[in-house]
């Protein structure tokens, strides 16, 4: 079985995203948060392993990794773009019985990245792929509801019997 991994530039994402690029406007913190939400939405629904990456070149001494929602999420360090970050994490997780894929809008990474053996997944196609496991998700959320309420026992009975059972109930 062949692991599948993503490796999302997050900010390179935001900027692409239209709903992300409205909410970056006005609080960035706030469409930082809402990426790591959907694509931890997104791990758990595709069985694929997502990392985040997120730049950090201008703020001294960051460098961390954090995990939400069971999402790896890398801040850069101190003077280390998203991409260098992301070349090495494509070269540390490149390997037998695994396909590495790498989200970004970034002409040159994703050249980059495609000479060091991983995929490259523009932004627009992300959120498509986002897009229609949120469509299957909420399909099958509704045929469970459907499948649960005809496969009850109430849907079952008669009028009559369920008059009856409710006068039990009560005990009358």
């Amino acid at each position: 079985m062949i692991q599948e991994i993503l490796i999302v530039d997050g900010y390179n994402i935001i900027g692409a995203w239209p709903e992300l690029q409205k909410l970056k406007d006005i609080r960035l913190e706030e469409a930082r948060d809402r990426l790591i939400a959907i694509m931890g939405e997104y791990q758990s629904f595709s069985g694929m392993k997502v990392i985040l990456v997120f730049d950090a070149y201008y703020v001294p001494g960051l460098g961390r990794k954090d995990v939400h929602h069971k999402l790896p999420v890398y801040f850069t360090k101190e003077k280390e773009t998203a991409d260098e970050l992301i070349e090495r994490l494509v070269t540390a997780h490149i390997g037998r019985r695994k396909q590495i894929y790498v989200a970004t809008s970034d002409m040159t990474e994703q050249h980059v990245i495609f000479g060091k053996g991983a995929f490259r997944v523009p932004a627009s196609e992300l959120l498509v792929k986002v897009r229609q496991a949120r469509q299957e998700i909420r399909k099958k959320i509704e045929e469970d509801n459907q499948a649960s309420r005809h496969n009850s026992f109430d849907s079952r009975l008669t009028d009559d019997v369920k008059a009856m059972f409710e006068k039990w109930r009560r005990g009358r």
